[in-house]
């Protein structure tokens, strides 16, 4: 739609700037305390706050407006929020008309999602929503900032498009508060996908089927790169039940814990001719490996990430290598060369220069650069495509990337789950503050476990009275692919017939009951609705 998938502005602008923050599918002062932090200060000085969220997290307190929407109503919320914004008339018509196409094509698309439609689907009162678009849309400068409760759903790809049209219609694109604003699930994502970890890209998102763009990197590495993408993460699982993959190279990631479907992870493993596995630890995931390479933590080795808001920071090492452990760039290297690809050990510096050279958006960008007195601390944001260039902090000014703005339209479709008579529960996952992904780092912090250690699911109070279930008792949740026992959290955080868990503890890991339903586009999995029952096993005393 906009010609760049990433954060459009920067966190600072939007706490500092903005007239009003919408919030959706997100708990930053859980899963991202430092923002959290920030938009809380938002608040604070003026900011006023909608938040869109299935559950009462903490900045949903503060808010002005709380939607409160059923899990998996993204779509629906976000087109019938575009519906009040037309009706109202709150639309930038200069913006529209000068830097976007398609509004005709959106406009008839919405004229069906009425706040009364929406008010059934998403289980809203039509007033809250129609408040909250008004509020968005009187704004000088707003800003949408969203997480994985916005993408992680079959329809998430569909979500994201359908909160961009609002950022459109209301022209709060290319400039300071305002911006589509993904808050990405780790540290150092954004750089990863920079980088060509997506299986359609070559680094810089110059795309692999791009003939000149192919040439370019055939040249520098010296090799012939076939223009067929190659397979999403998601989809890798079932390619080795039937054998299309045989062999895999995993490192950095603990997919037996953290992927959906456990027990469907676990037989594409086992199904695996050879497999190996890098990381800091011994993993859940890497006890079903052949052969176990131990990495560098982030501590020990050199080299950049790139945050949430395409900051380009310096990484510097710490610490000594643990005896045994090799940094990431070494091991790779020495398979390379084993493997008959002849390739010089780099430097993290070289390897950024190489970076620049093949790569636009980073062409300015180095170590001298970055650890110099002008720059150390604070780093570059990309685009900067020379070494004069400072840096870009809002995206979009002036023209789209991709020169007009496409809106797009995004029809509701509902969970590829939904409840039934056998499991009546809709069950969302998400994080805690104290805990991180797989806990592979924050799972062996003493300090960390005496807070929180242990599998929880909050569950209504009312659902708990009907089952019989107290405050701090032992349940069985049951799914369509597992069940697991967990303790009771009974409160009003979730509505009636909705249920949450955190994804970190393997004494109740929920990923053995989510669907392995996957977005057509991301493949992202719908991790945040899944159809369960939950039934009492025994009493607190």
């Amino acid at each position: 739609m906009l010609g760049s998938g990433a954060m459009t502005n920067t966190i600072r602008d939007i706490a500092e700037q903005a007239d009003v923050i919408m919030l959706v599918g997100s708990n930053p002062e859980e899963a991202h305390p430092v923002i959290g932090m920030q938009l809380r200060a938002a608040v604070e000085r003026g900011c006023r706050l909608i938040v869109v969220d299935p559950r009462d997290i903490g900045l949903a307190r503060m808010a002005d407006i709380h939607l409160k929407i059923r899990p998996g109503t993204n779509v629906a919320f976000a087109n019938a929020m575009t519906n009040v914004l037309i009706k109202e008339r709150l639309v930038d018509e200069g913006f529209v008309r000068n830097r976007t196409e398609g509004f005709e094509i959106l406009a008839a698309n919405v004229s069906e999602y009425t706040p009364e439609w929406a008010e059934d689907v998403c289980g809203i009162d039509r007033r809250d929503l129609i408040a909250a678009a008004k509020l968005f849309g009187q704004a000088q400068r707003a800003s949408i900032v969203y997480c994985l409760g916005v993408t992680e759903h079959s329809t998430g790809t569909d979500g994201v498009m359908a909160l961009s049209n609002i950022a459109m219609i209301t022209g709060n694109l290319g400039k300071a508060g305002g911006g589509m604003n993904p808050l990405r699930g780790q540290n150092n994502v954004q750089g990863a996908c920079d980088m060509g970890a997506s299986p359609d890209d070559l680094p810089g998102y110059q795309k692999i089927w791009d003939d000149a763009a192919r040439a370019k990197f055939e040249k520098a590495w010296g090799v012939s790169l076939s223009p067929k993408p190659g397979t999403k993460a998601t989809e890798c699982f079932p390619a080795m039940m039937d054998g299309r993959i045989r062999g895999l190279y995993l490192f950095g990631e603990d997919p037996v814990r953290t992927d959906p479907d456990t027990g469907h992870v676990i037989k594409a493993l086992e199904s695996l001719e050879f497999f190996v596995v890098e990381d800091l630890f011994m993993t859940e995931t890497a006890k079903y490996a052949d052969v176990i390479l131990p990495g560098c933590s982030y501590a020990e080795k050199e080299g950049t990430f790139t945050n949430t808001e395409r900051r380009v920071q310096r990484v510097r090492k710490a610490v000594d290598v643990v005896e045994g452990a090799r940094p990431d760039t070494e091991i790779f290297t020495e398979v390379m060369n084993r493997m008959g690809y002849p390739q010089p050990l780099l430097t993290p510096a070289q390897i950024m220069d190489e970076i620049a050279t093949l790569t636009p958006p980073y062409g300015g960008i180095s170590h001298e650069r970055l650890d110099s007195e002008s720059v150390a601390g604070c780093g570059l944001q990309w685009p900067c495509p020379h070494a004069g260039h400072p840096g870009t902090p809002i995206l979009h000014v002036g023209s789209f990337s991709r020169g007009v703005g496409s809106f797009s339209v995004p029809e509701y479709r509902p969970s590829a789950e939904r409840p039934d008579w056998d499991y009546p529960f809709i069950l969302m996952t998400g994080r805690v503050l104290y805990h991180y992904n797989a806990q592979a780092m924050t799972g062996r912090t003493p300090g960390l476990d005496e807070i929180s250690s242990r599998s929880f699911i909050e569950l209504n109070t009312s659902d708990a009275l009907r089952l019989g279930i107290e405050d701090g008792g032992l349940v069985r949740v049951t799914s369509r692919r597992g069940s697991i026992e967990t303790i009771a959290r009974v409160s009003g955080k979730t509505n009636p017939g909705q249920v949450w868990m955190p994804f970190h503890f393997q004494d109740g890991n929920s990923n053995w009951l989510t669907n392995a339903a996957l977005d057509s586009i991301s493949k992202a999995p719908e991790y945040k609705v899944c159809a369960v029952s939950v039934t009492p096993v025994w009493r607190p005393e």
